[in-house]
């Protein structure tokens, strides 16, 4: 990096955030220009287009266009708005970005926290049995008191399989570890150093008949498309559940829903989905035993102010020549 406090730098923004937020990152960036293009996304997962006044820029803030990021030899950071960052996990921009010494980090730490409270809630929810209760109450309204409380669980020795173990994966262990569960994960290399038990991609088969939670939280790459395929979903507890916060992509969706319409399984809970929005005559919808969010997992209250903060954070240590937050390249 070649960024100094001294240095005066041009960051560009095509996230299109709120007034409060937006007022902090200009006042957060200090010395430096910001420049703000004439489309600017207004949903985080929405890709980013092709901008001239990219290339004016030392670093881009947001979801810059990957090809502009392979090209433009003057981009020396970019920092994306999203935990995902399935559109620059190419080699071209891993490449490109190593080649001139640049840098690629996201906003894993943003999201962390929401989405692991998120999975969190609904294993807590299904375990206590408070959707079929909502269900009743929205319904006929039958009390069914004797039923319900014979099919409440505890999480306490129940096992959870992760499957991946970045940040969010992480915060949601520290989380269930108070619960007495079982924690198992699947990671693509093993250090040592995991929180939980980790085992390679190539003894999830034998990990799966073990889970009464299975939680899918898995980025979209070449090698996770339909990784959670048919023969894995035979291999489930019937009375377990699977849990999807990663990328629709990364489960065989058809597979699954055989599974839940058979009864194969217990049930299954996606924020995420093989297509989406998920049209609204979609079968998963009408499903008893299938409970879906519309991409809501990351979703919080002050989720462009946290965004902002972050990227300063990150600024700072880049004006410092320091080692940046969610460093991927």
């Amino acid at each position: 990096m070649s960024a100094t406090n001294a240095t005066a730098l041009t960051v560009w923004c095509n996230a299109q955030f709120p007034e409060a937020p937006m007022r902090e990152l200009r006042e957060g960036l200090g010395q430096h220009r910001l420049l703000l293009p004439a489309v600017r996304n207004t949903v985080n997962l929405a890709p980013g287009v092709p901008d001239p006044l990219l290339a004016e820029a030392d670093i881009a803030f947001g979801q810059p266009d990957p090809q502009q990021v392979i090209q433009l030899e003057r981009l020396k950071w970019v920092h994306l708005t999203t935990a995902g960052y399935t559109r620059y996990d190419i080699e071209p921009v891993r490449s490109a970005l190593k080649r001139r010494g640049a840098v690629l980090t996201n906003s894993s730490m943003v999201y962390e926290e929401p989405c692991a409270e998120h999975i969190l809630a609904m294993m807590l929810a299904l375990a206590r049995q408070l959707p079929a209760c909502w269900a009743d109450q929205a319904t006929t309204r039958p009390w069914r008191a004797a039923e319900h409380r014979g099919h409440s669980r505890l999480l306490q020795r129940q096992t959870a399989l992760l499957l991946g173990l970045g940040a969010i994966a992480r915060r949601l262990a520290e989380m269930l570890q108070p619960f007495g569960i079982n924690l198992l994960a699947i990671k693509r290399t093993i250090t040592g150093t995991e929180p939980v038990r980790a085992f390679p991609f190539s003894r999830l088969g034998e990990l799966v008949p073990q889970a009464d939670h299975v939680i899918d939280i898995l980025p979209a790459n070449a090698s996770t498309e339909r990784l959670f395929n048919a023969e894995l979903i035979a291999r489930m507890k019937p009375t377990a559940i699977f849990y999807n916060i990663g990328r629709g992509t990364t489960v065989d969706q058809a597979a699954l829903q055989s599974a839940l319409e058979s009864h194969r399984i217990a049930g299954a809970y996606l924020d995420v989905t093989d297509l989406e929005p998920l049209p609204p005559d979609h079968p998963l919808w009408r499903l008893p035993n299938c409970w879906i969010t519309p991409h809501t997992a990351g979703g919080h209250q002050y989720e462009f102010e946290r965004l902002v903060r972050h990227f300063l954070a990150n600024l700072r240590r880049f004006e410092q020549r320091r080692d940046l937050l969610d460093r991927i390249v």
